[in-house]
């Protein structure tokens, strides 16, 4: 517990507050409390978490949440408050909090419900006293709140739908069709479940963005817009036009106009001033208690995925093709720039967390699967004993199951209900040769079959974006460019297709790709297979994957910052530019910058800058500004990777006679443009995602790249619990006792616990030692010796090289146009790096079988 006194002065890391500005951004994560400092050029500063299961263990709960038997899964409130006051205790601790100007952050899907019974008041809070000691667990109505992945108020939200007059007019109105995390569906559930000892005991209710940034600001916060969007009871005001509360679906909800006026009390306002202002300065009790300049101010907090997809900083030109983020996860998620704001039952829209209300709206399309962790998880269970072996599984099967043409396998893997239009459908289906069978009969291509079954299905979704024209572009039937004047007749309609499978061009030509998922080499070729798309995955979770152990898990590498922090920490860095008139006026010298070293400027002739259009504009949005930092921060280093960690660096072991060489860590953060990447046909390479195979599902193959997998059967044989025979109905039964015992909530947050082990000796990857830092918060550990991986240990993506477009010959790197040069150059210089290349053979292949997969997913849907 935090003690209950007034903090001493911090007696590290302090620097006179005439330094350059620093930038907080927080993450309230399912498993975690995060934070990340970065400095007035991006560059990373420190790096803090607080982890809910070991450092508040007295709460008992597994990757941050309970479960219960059923689909309910909670947190407690006070936990997150206690969180706050740890982590702010470690910043207070380790780093010169005063030189922090701006706080920005996000939250997980959560509501908090507080009781209608006085509270003290947030703006004088005595800061002797720690957080939680001022709102304990009985100041919430509901101390146990359900979290984005309950899907407890599934039946309500489609109880909402259904009195909207179905899932189109839902969308229509509210923006979104039924979904079990709706605000409004946890409403409806709240007031039926409880009607008095919750609902009536509530006077306000929040979400957890809100919640947190309210505690930072010492006030009340509304909701931002983008937020407000997602609850299912905000109208969205397109084209000039004031959002506001829905007051038939208010109605609804309480049952009566009374009690929907009585919501709309609990709600309160909506901030719709597009997220470029900030909602106030940090409260007196940060100010007192843990040292912070009273005139930092605190920008608008938001979701974390929409946190997480502002870091990658997309653009919304789609004149070099479109771009999107595939966040894997414990939900799916598929984001992409939009600039119309035209609602559908496939897809939802949220207006852009970071904009300035005078420029053009702009909005973000997302696709969702809760089909996602849990299932990978599970099969990695089922099939396999490692994540290892699910991973060469995936890259040696060929595509669609089976070589042959005519007899590919398809599965569908829905656990949990999902939204339209999945609504209903729950089970596990399998299909040979276009027949339901209850389990393939060589179980080694389920693995394969699962992953592309998720990621065709965002490719057919995608095409619901596309149609539309949410993204300012529109196609014809056959895929090509034009208006909907110039559509022709559709040859694919006989697939049941209203596109042209075999055409890329309305499909993303770049995916960035984050979470656990992508760290597989497999997958990420998998992906970019089907999207006929480069596949970019942030930098500093390539150079996190290669921590021992941390391949697999969702939450960063200890002294890796997350990336919803660092958008956090972004937006801060961009309001309190556009709070001092303008761009930064941040000298050239690279102050507060240690690991730019000493390259000068003119050392870039082999490293070009490549900067976006408008990016010289005082008025540029959010993208531009961020665009331009990074390129500004790049030139100054000299063409150098931005740090991914805080850690020390790591130091070699120098082999001894009964020990192995050390492999090299192909690290990314701190190291130049140059030196990053291994060339084609060097040791390793990625798992490619169509290998090889003469013939049926052989693996004693050997495949070129890959780490051959002479395992043969053993690892399904020792098992001995699956076989050919086990029937769909067996294996809803050991889902079934999973969700019982509380094991999907572990599977969901950090599937393969068993692989990581705290006390080895892990190295860091991606480190550079800062000068002006040297411990570089307590998150950083000693210096370690790096670690040989174990055979079972999964390898992960590594970052490939930036190639010139004109090489020597015999330089063993293939020379790539100059647009895909400056393209990837552009990339890099915002931390992103491309690990795998389209292969339009691959795609191909896949475009082949899209119509067969949108057939048998229709029957799937209709249950027949």
């Amino acid at each position: 517990m935090l003690p209950n006194a007034q903090l001493s002065t911090p007696s590290i890391n302090a620097h006179p507050s005439s330094h350059s500005p620093w930038f907080l951004g927080l993450e309230l994560a399912t498993d975690q409390l995060r934070a990340c400092v970065i400095d007035e050029n991006l560059e990373l500063v420190g790096v803090e978490s607080v982890d809910f299961d070991t450092e508040l263990g007295e709460y008992s709960t597994t990757g941050g949440i309970f479960t219960t038997p059923g689909e309910a899964y909670t947190t407690p409130v006070e936990m997150w408050i206690k969180g706050l006051d740890a982590i702010l205790l470690k910043l207070h601790r380790n780093y010169d909090v005063a030189r922090i100007k701006a706080i920005g952050g996000s939250a997980q899907h959560a509501l908090v419900w507080w009781k209608s019974t006085p509270l003290p008041s947030l703006s004088s809070l005595d800061p002797h006293l720690a957080l939680h000691t001022h709102f304990p667990s009985p100041s919430f109505s509901l101390p146990n709140t359900p979290t984005a992945q309950d899907t407890s108020a599934h039946a309500h939200a489609l109880a909402i739908e259904a009195l909207l007059g179905g899932p189109d007019a839902m969308a229509s109105r509210v923006g979104t069709c039924a979904q079990a995390s709706l605000v409004a569906a946890q409403l409806l559930r709240v007031r039926e479940a409880w009607p008095q000892e919750v609902w009536g005991r509530t006077g306000r209710i929040q979400v957890a963005s809100a919640f947190l940034s309210s505690l930072i600001c010492g006030k009340w916060v509304p909701m931002a817009e983008a937020e407000a969007c997602a609850t299912g009871l905000w109208v969205h005001g397109a084209n000039g036009q004031q959002g506001y509360w829905d007051e038939r679906v208010l109605d609804i909800v309480g049952g009566s106009q009374e009690e929907g006026r009585r919501v709309r009390g609990w709600l309160g306002e909506v901030d719709v001033s597009g997220g470029g202002r900030k909602v106030g300065t940090v409260s007196r009790y940060l100010v007192e208690r843990f040292g912070f300049d009273p005139e930092a101010i605190v920008t608008p907090f938001t979701s974390d995925y929409l946190a997480s997809y502002l870091s990658c900083i997309l653009s919304n030109d789609h004149s070099t093709g479109a771009t999107a983020v595939l966040q894997f996860g414990p939900m799916d998620m598929f984001l992409t720039p939009a600039a119309h704001y035209t609602p559908s039952r496939m897809y939802s829209l949220y207006p852009h967390p970071a904009q300035d209300p005078r420029e053009k709206r702009r909005y973000i399309a997302v696709l969702t699967s809760r089909n996602a962790d849990v299932p990978r998880a599970l099969v990695r269970d089922m099939y396999t004993k490692s994540w290892s072996a699910f991973d060469r599984l995936v890259a040696i099967v060929p595509p669609g199951g089976s070589i042959g043409l005519d007899d590919k396998l398809f599965s569908f893997w829905h656990l949990q209900a999902d939204s339209y239009p999945y609504s209903r459908v729950k089970g596990i289906f399998r299909f040979e040769s276009g027949v339901k069978v209850s389990e393939f009969r060589d179980l080694r291509a389920n693995p394969r079959c699962l992953i592309e079954s998720q990621v065709l299905a965002f490719r057919i979704r995608w095409m619901a974006i596309v149609a539309n024209g949410v993204q300012g572009i529109t196609t014809t039937a056959n895929g090509e460019g034009g208006t909907a004047s110039s559509a022709a007749p559709n040859p694919f309609a006989s697939l049941g297709l209203s596109f042209n499978p075999y055409v890329s061009a309305p499909l993303p030509r770049r995916i960035i790709c984050t979470g656990a998922a992508a760290n597989f080499p497999s997958v990420a070729n998998l992906v970019g297979d089907v999207f006929d798309a480069a596949i970019y995955v942030p930098a500093s979770q390539v150079d996190s994957a290669q921590m021992v152990g941390n391949a697999h898990r969702n939450a960063p590498a200890k002294g890796y910052f997350s990336r919803a922090s660092i958008g956090g920490a972004m937006i801060g860095r961009w309001v309190w530019g556009r709070e001092q008139n303008g761009p930064s006026s941040a000298s050239n010298s690279g102050r507060g910058s240690p690991s730019w070293g000493s390259s000068s400027v003119s050392s870039l002739t082999s490293s070009p800058v490549i900067s976006s259009p408008g990016t010289s504009s005082l008025t540029g949005t959010f993208e531009d500004e961020m665009r331009r930092l990074h390129a500004r921060r790049w030139t100054m280093s000299g063409g150098v990777w931005a740090r991914t960690n805080v850690n020390p660096p790591v130091t070699s072991v120098n082999p001894s006679a009964t020990s192995s060489p050390v492999p090299p860590v192909m690290v990314i953060g701190g190291m130049p443009a140059n030196q990053v990447g291994i060339a084609t046909g060097a040791t390793p390479t990625p798992t490619p995602s169509t290998p090889t195979v003469t013939s049926g599902l052989s693996f004693s193959q050997r495949v070129p790249g890959l780490n051959v997998f002479e395992e043969k059967d053993y690892e399904i044989n020792q098992r001995g619990m699956y076989s050919n025979s086990m029937s769909s109905m067996a294996t809803m039964s050991s889902i079934n006792s999973m969700s019982s015992m509380g094991s999907m909530s572990t599977n969901v947050t950090t599937p393969d616990m068993s692989l990581f082990n705290p006390g080895s000796g892990a190295t860091t990857p991606g480190s550079v030692k800062d000068a002006n830092n040297p411990s570089s918060g307590s998150s950083g550990a000693q210096p370690a010796s790096a670690n040989v991986p174990s055979a079972s240990t999964l390898t992960p993506v590594f970052a490939l090289p930036l190639p010139s477009p004109s090489l020597n010959p015999h330089s063993g790197l293939t020379p790539t146009s100059t647009t895909s040069y400056e393209d990837d150059l552009h990339l890099a210089q915002l931390g992103l790096a491309k690990v795998a290349e389209p292969d339009t053979d691959a795609f191909m292949t896949y475009a082949a079988i899209v119509g067969e997969y949108a057939r048998l997913d229709g029957v799937v849907v209709r249950g027949t």
